[in-house]
């Protein structure tokens, strides 16, 4: 540079990706809300990324489209979007962080750079919503439903027609041959009999992984998945493990534990149940990790 020529400008923050969680969609009034505040308290251009194009197909392919499938389509339409070419930082919504999370696992091209979860199913559910074995409906129902749902949960076709069913990891399962071989989720973490070289290096791709729990969310169990945490396999249904004593991290399965090890992984939360975060909430987590 030529003697007295000025500093290079800082370098903008990166577009914002948004994915809506079951049950809604970008059509949604309520989503274009958040895409919006999302876009203007970072001062960038912001995006809810459905995967249907009408506002019916985006709410039903969040049941009836399988999770593969609608990462894929999520793909495609990153992929044609110029705007976010250069790569871009992502949050979504309970089951959108999903869609993020495959994202990464099997594209991150254009890469990622800040992916925050908020109340995020990256590490599954191991029971439905508000029958877990700490919720208030507890014992031999709960305990029946969950039986039946895992019987039912990991053989191809339902994990090919069932979005829900392929996040469902019932953790008195994860070693049987039926989670290994058919559950979608298990692919994504290398839990499964085949074994993905390129996970890690995918999921290296990203500066900073922000993973926001609620701390009386009764929709995600064990809710300290919302942290990558998981019930321990040797007590399915009693002790929960923190991110960092899981089978995933400690033997670095899909590149947590080398994310962690490198400073990106960060751990927020809020007082509530699922999703019920207030605006100021997410302002500060947006300014805090998206606005450099």
């Amino acid at each position: 540079a030529a003697l007295g020529a000025p500093a290079a400008a800082a370098a903008a923050p990166p577009p914002i990706v948004v994915a809506h969680g079951m049950g809604d969609s970008c059509f949604n009034r309520g989503m274009k809300s958040i895409t919006e505040l999302a876009g203007d308290t970072v001062g960038v251009y912001a995006v809810c990324v459905p995967t249907g194009d009408t506002w019916l197909k985006d709410t039903l392919n969040g049941f009836l489209l399988d999770m593969d499938s609608s990462v894929d389509v999520f793909a495609a339409a990153v992929r044609a979007d110029p705007q976010l070419s250069g790569g871009f930082s992502a949050f979504g919504l309970s089951q959108g962080n999903n869609l993020i999370r495959g994202y990464i696992a099997k594209y991150n091209d254009p890469p990622v750079r800040v992916f925050m979860s908020i109340n995020g199913i990256n590490a599954g559910v191991g029971a439905i919503p508000d029958c877990s074995p700490q919720g208030a409906v507890i014992g031999g129902v709960c305990e029946a439903i969950a039986e039946v749902c895992g019987a039912l949960a990991y053989n191809s076709f339902v994990q090919g027609h069932l979005f829900q069913a392929d996040y469902f990891r019932d953790p008195s399962k994860t070693d049987t041959d039926a989670y290994k071989t058919h559950s979608q989720l298990a692919a994504w973490g290398n839990e499964g009999n085949v074994q993905n070289a390129t996970l890690n290096a995918n999921f290296a791709k990203t500066d900073q992984f922000v993973l926001v729990k609620g701390t009386e969310d009764t929709m995600v169990w064990p809710n300290e998945g919302e942290w990558f945490g998981a019930m321990d396999p040797d007590d399915p249904w009693g002790t929960v493990l923190p991110m960092n004593q899981t089978a995933w991290y400690l033997e670095d399965k899909f590149g947590l534990r080398t994310a962690d090890e490198a400073g990106k992984v960060f751990f927020e939360s809020f007082d509530g149940n699922h999703l019920q975060f207030t605006t100021a909430e997410l302002e500060g987590w947006l300014d805090k990790y998206f606005s450099t």
